[in-house]
């Protein structure tokens, strides 16, 4: 269930081709995008302008070879916090997102609060984030770690289905 009042944007065929496209290569240009969606330059222009402007193009970034740059390791982490406080909750969200290894924080609901995932080196890293880092954190009493042995499937591109 969705907490944002803002109605869903009535997207045609052509909306998610242009969405399909930039989601592989952002960088793409506009006489490409336009020719692939089979649009004049300027219509394309007009539609990827009002696809950001609504809000469906969120921002653009480059995406970067984590095991190039040795931080190949995943680790999902569950967070309990030792009380149920939305001043604990916001101290907590306020410094986890300070530690550079963390790529994504999730309040949740069941037996644990948050799930963090996480991008480490090896074994001595994950040693030093969890006890230096995480476990340093205001609130936390315990975590429970599951570390991904290898990918199966990740993408960042949300499939768009056809109506």
């Amino acid at each position: 269930m969705s907490t944002d009042p803002t109605p869903t944007p009535e997207l045609d065929e052509r909306d998610r081709r242009i969405l399909e496209c930039l989601q592989k290569d952002g960088r793409m240009a506009n006489s490409d995008l336009a020719e692939r969606v089979n649009l004049s330059p300027s219509a394309c222009l007009r539609r990827v302008k009002r696809l950001e402007e609504i809000g469906v193009i969120d921002r653009y970034v480059a995406l970067l070879g984590r095991a190039k740059l040795g931080r190949a390791g995943t680790a999902f982490l569950l967070i309990k916090m030792e009380r149920q406080s939305k001043d604990l909750f916001k101290q907590f969200e306020r410094a986890i997102v300070e530690i550079p290894e963390v790529l994504e924080v999730h309040l949740i609901a069941g037996d644990a609060d948050y799930i963090v995932k996480m991008a480490y080196r090896d074994a001595q890293d994950f040693e030093r984030l969890y006890f230096e880092d995480l476990m340093n954190l205001p609130g936390v009493v315990g975590t429970q770690t599951k570390l991904s042995l290898r990918s199966v499937y990740s993408d960042t591109a949300l499939r768009m289905r056809r109506n």
